[in-house]
């Protein structure tokens, strides 16, 4: 168990380093790729429901003050767009701009292929205890420190 528990931080550690590189790059913060990351998943939850900035305050732990300047950076750089809901013009939904989709799918390309290649090792039914696996953690992980 304790080569398990390596192997998963050694996991994280390369995404991390990844995405510090990536942020580092662009001239971004780690906080703004880790915003990309939630503006991106909100944008394809099964809910349907777009990231607002007090949503992506509260899931990155931030205050407004920092949710706001976050924004702007990332406004500023391209990577995400705000709009003003439809029913209530008060809210504003944050959504990953083409031009930044555009820079993470060049910038990203190589892990995806990557990632495609090592998943073709495995087969469908080991590919489903690890989604299981990756989705149990990731539901137990939200809730640390809560």
């Amino acid at each position: 168990m304790q080569s398990f528990a390596v192997l998963l931080r050694r996991l994280n550690a390369e995404f991390n380093r990844i995405a510090q590189e990536f942020a580092h790059s662009h001239g971004l913060h780690l906080t703004d790729v880790q915003a990309l990351i939630a503006v991106l998943d909100a944008d394809q939850d099964e809910d349907g429901e777009p990231m607002t900035p007090g949503r992506l305050g509260a899931r990155m732990n931030l205050t407004s003050g920092a949710v706001t300047a976050c924004i702007d950076r990332l406004e500023k750089a391209g990577h995400i767009q705000r709009s003003r809901a439809a029913g209530d013009r008060r809210v504003v939904h944050l959504h990953y701009a083409p031009a930044g989709r555009q820079v993470a799918r060049e910038y990203f390309g190589p892990l995806a292929r990557s990632t495609d290649a090592v998943r073709t090792r495995f087969e469908a039914d080991e590919l489903h205890v690890v989604v299981r696996f990756l989705h149990e953690m990731n539901q137990q992980l939200m809730q640390v420190g809560r």
